[in-house]
């Protein structure tokens, strides 16, 4: 019998932007920050934070693929960061900023894959896609306190000048994808 509960992992700048992103769809079961891609077991948001683990900053969605497809999650995903920028997201820079897809089965490997294509083909004479597609080997779920980070710090500047904008953006223009 065929699960229609997905696991994948998304960066695409800093987690607590992405995170807040996917928790307002319909079918995201769960969505958890932390760090993937990289080469160092248990990492802290410090170690990552130097660049030299080269894990990304990601989130770990699970979701019920009756409720959402992995097509509009990459849609929803390419549309919330810069995906032509490389290793940096506006004043967010470093490899642990870079736009990343890891992936957990070979369907959504191609969908990805495919996906990029598509955007590439779009945009003949424009800056192409670098968001790398790399299987997820493992996750590291980042401290409590970066979970759930924007609906505790709603008011944080950072919140109210980086993460609103994002927010506002995906509301207007996926609004049957909401909760």
């Amino acid at each position: 019998m065929v699960s229609h509960f997905k696991k994948v992992a998304l960066g695409g700048g800093c987690f607590w932007c992405t995170e807040a992103i996917f928790k307002m769809l319909k079918g995201i079961i769960s969505v958890k920050s932390g760090f993937a891609g990289g080469n160092t077991d248990n990492p802290s948001y410090e170690e990552v934070s130097t660049g030299k683990t080269n894990h990304a900053e990601v989130v770990y969605l699970e979701y019920d693929s009756d409720q959402i497809s992995f097509q509009d999650i990459l849609t929803v995903f390419f549309s919330s960061h810069d995906p032509t920028s490389l290793n940096r997201q506006g004043n967010d820079i470093g490899t642990q900023y870079r736009s990343i897809i890891l992936y957990e089965t070979n369907d959504q490997k191609k969908e990805a894959k495919e996906f990029i294509k598509q955007i590439n083909s779009y945009n003949p004479n424009g800056a192409p896609v670098v968001t790398e597609v790399n299987f997820l080997d493992k996750f590291f779920e980042a401290k409590l306190f970066h979970q759930n980070y924007y609906k505790k710090n709603t008011n944080d500047p950072y919140c109210q000048v980086i993460i609103n904008p994002k927010l506002k953006h995906i509301q207007k223009n996926f609004i049957k994808l909401l909760k």
